[in-house]
C-alpha cells in the first residue's frame, strides 16, 4: 500500500501517519522530518530548505523530488509507505506520479484531512516548534489554500482521493481512514 496524506498545516497528517503506519505495516515518510534533518545536517539542500522555511514558503519542487527519490530508493519502503507533507500542488502530484512510474511503483490512495482554518491555526501554534510562529503559520495556510483546489482535482480525476473529517477526535479520524481504505480494497 502506497498512500499520500494531505491537508493543511496542523490538519493531523503526522499524527495519523504515526498511528496508521504500524497497523498497515508500511513506512511513514515525513517530508517535514526529512527537511528538518537536511537543515540539521547542514547540507547544501538543507541551507536552501532553511531559507524557504524561514519565510513560510514551499521548498522548490526540484529539491523535494530529489529528496523523495532518495527516500523511495531505500530498502525499507518495499512493503509500502505513507507520504506525509508532499505533494502540496497538482504539479507536485504529477511529478510524484512520474517519479513513481520511473521507480516501478504506483500510489494507492490520497487521504484528504478536511479541517477548518481556525483549527489549523490553533493546532499549528500549539505544536510549539520554532518555525510555528503566527505570521509563518498564516502564510503556510494561505499557500496551502492557493493550491489545494487543483491538488484535490488532480486526485479526484484519477479516482484516488477520499476525504476525511479531520476536525474530530484523533481515534475517530483514524477509524474513518481505516474504514475508507477497507472499502477501497
Amino acid at each position: 500500500m502506497r498512500l499520500v496524506i494531505l491537508g493543511g498545516p496542523g490538519a493531523g497528517k503526522g499524527t495519523q501517519a504515526q498511528r496508521l503506519c504500524p497497523q498497515l505495516q508500511i513506512v511513514w515518510i515525513s517530508t517535514g522530518d526529512m527537511l528538518r534533518q537536511a537543515i540539521v545536517d547542514q547540507t547544501e539542500l538543507g541551507q536552501t530548505v532553511q531559507t524557504y522555511l524561514d519565510r513560510g514558503e514551499l521548498v522548490p519542487d526540484a529539491a523535494m523530488v530529489q529528496l523523495i527519490r532518495q527516500r523511495l530508493l531505500q530498502p525499507d519502503v518495499g512493503q509500502g509507505w505513507l507520504l506525509d507533507g508532499y505533494p502540496r500542488t497538482a504539479f507536485q502530484a504529477e511529478e510524484l506520479d512520474f517519479l513513481l512510474d520511473e521507480l516501478g511503483q504506483r500510489m494507492t490512495e490520497a487521504i484528504w484531512l478536511e479541517v477548518p482554518n481556525l483549527v489549523l491555526v490553533e493546532r499549528s501554534l500549539a505544536r510549539g516548534r520554532s518555525d510555528d510562529q503566527p505570521d509563518i503559520v498564516q502564510r503556510r495556510i494561505d499557500i496551502f489554500h492557493e493550491s489545494a483546489a487543483t491538488l484535490l482535482d488532480y486526485y479526484t480525476h484519477r479516482h484516488r482521493l477520499f476525504k476525511i473529517n479531520g476536525d474530530q477526535p484523533i481515534a475517530q479520524v483514524e477509524q474513518d481512514i481505516l474504514a475508507s481504505l477497507s472499502n477501497k480494497q
